[in-house]
C-alpha cells in the first residue's frame, strides 16, 4: 500500500521563495494549497505542478482577511485529509524615514507579515491537534533580530512575527506540533527596488537556496525539530 503524500500549504506562493519551495514540494509528491493574491501567477503555477503529477488547490485572496484564511485550510484539510506542513511565507515590506510611512502602509505591512502568520497558524492548529503532528514554519528574515536606518516598520513587523513564532512553539511542543523559523538574509527576489536577476544580486542567496534549506527542515525525523534557522549569502556580513 502506497504511503498518503504530504499535505503542505503555502502562503505568498505565486513568486520568489513561495514559487520555488512548491516546484521543489511538488517534485517530493507533496499535495498543495497554493495560497496568494495574484491569480494569473498562481494559476499558471498551478498548471506547472499539474504537469509534475499532482493538482494542487490554489486559492486567490488577502491572508489578512480571516474568513478567506478559514476556508482555505478548511478546505485543503477537508481535500487531502490532513495538514502536515504550514510555510508563513507571504510577506509585505514599505522602507524609508519612519516619517513617510502613511498609516496604510502600516497596517498592510502589519496584516501580512503577522496577523497573516497569526490567521494561518491559528486555522491549522485544530488538525495538527487532533492528528497530534504538523510543522508551522515562517519565513522571517535576518531583520527580525537585527535592525537597519529606514527599516522601522519592516523590522518591527518582524520582530513581532518572530516573537509570536518564538512563543507558539512553546505552546504547541506538547500537542506534538513542530514550529521553525528561518531567518534570511539577502535573496535574489522581487522585494528589492532591482528585478529579480540583476547583476547587483548575482552573490545572493537564490530563491532555491532557500527553498531546499525549508525542505531540509521539513525533513527531519518526527522527533527532531530546527527551532530556527539563519541563512546568508556568504559574500553579506550579519
Amino acid at each position: 500500500m502506497s504511503q498518503k503524500p504530504l499535505v503542505a500549504i503555502i502562503t505568498g506562493a505565486s513568486k520568489g521563495i513561495g514559487k520555488a519551495l512548491a516546484l521543489l514540494l511538488a517534485e517530493h509528491n507533496f499535495q498543495l494549497g497554493l495560497i496568494a493574491r495574484s491569480k494569473g501567477e498562481l494559476k499558471d503555477l498551478a498548471e506547472s505542478i499539474a504537469e509534475i503529477g499532482h493538482r494542487p488547490l490554489y486559492f486567490v485572496g488577502d491572508v489578512a482577511d480571516e474568513s478567506f484564511v478559514n476556508y482555505a485550510v478548511e478546505k485543503t484539510a477537508h481535500t487531502f485529509q490532513g495538514i502536515d506542513f504550514l510555510i508563513n511565507n507571504a510577506g509585505s515590506g514599505v522602507f524609508g524615514p519612519t516619517e513617510s510611512y502613511t498609516v496604510e502602509n502600516w497596517d498592510q505591512t502589519y496584516n501580512t507579515n503577522v496577523k497573516g502568520t497569526f490567521l494561518f497558524s491559528k486555522a491549522v492548529l485544530s488538525t495538527m491537534k487532533t492528528a497530534k503532528k504538523g510543522h508551522i514554519i515562517s519565513i522571517a528574515s535576518d531583520v527580525a533580530k537585527r535592525v537597519f536606518d529606514g527599516g522601522s516598520l519592516y523590522c518591527s513587523s518582524k520582530y513581532a512575527q518572530h516573537a509570536f513564532t518564538e512563543a507558539l512553539r512553546k505552546e504547541v511542543r506538547k500537542d506534538g506540533i513542530k514550529v521553525s523559523t528561518v531567518y534570511s538574509g539577502l535573496v535574489d527576489t522581487m522585494f528589492h527596488p532591482e528585478p529579480q536577476g540583476d547583476q547587483s544580486h548575482q552573490a545572493w542567496l537564490t530563491c532555491e537556496n532557500m527553498a531546499d534549506s525549508i525542505y531540509f527542515i521539513m525533513n527531519q525525523p518526527p522527533h527532531v525539530v530546527i527551532d530556527e534557522l539563519m541563512v546568508h549569502p556568504l559574500s553579506q556580513e550579519y
